[in-house]
């Protein structure tokens, strides 16, 4: 779809820091992480909402697959795995959240701040570290 985000960024139109890429899925960096490491994947298709997408299984074995990435390449204790399907839904395409988790990191709820990345050199670092796990 021409005005959507993600769309572009699949297309390689809009930039961002990849993660993982496949003829399913594109990861990328958050530009706005709830922590640093906080990964979205998308289908490279333009799915809406997750009840749009016509084979959950291959998608969330790539979500799954970026958990156990995220994980071992940060040190992270755990993930927070979550999607919202239109109400909250920034961005009108699936997309799903992976966020590095520690104990005691604050995280509470469904309300979090949002944090930033140093420039775009720390961003980069993030997205390789992960990508070289994936």
């Amino acid at each position: 779809m021409a005005d959507c985000l993600f769309c572009s960024i699949a297309a390689g139109s809009t930039p961002a820091f990849t993660v993982y890429r496949d003829d399913l899925v594109l990861a990328f960096l958050d530009i706005r992480p709830v922590f640093k490491g906080h990964v979205l994947v998308i289908p490279l298709e333009h799915v809406p909402v997750l009840t749009d997408l016509a084979e959950t299984g291959p998608y969330f074995d790539r979500v799954k697959t970026c958990a156990a990435a995220v994980e071992s390449s940060l040190q992270a204790q755990g993930t927070f795995v979550a999607m919202n399907n239109r109400v909250s839904q920034s961005v009108p395409h699936l997309h799903t959240h992976v966020v590095p988790r520690t104990k005691g990191d604050g995280l509470k709820g469904f309300f979090w701040p949002r944090t930033k990345y140093a420039g775009d050199d720390e961003a980069q670092s993030y997205a390789e570290r992960i990508a070289a796990a994936w």
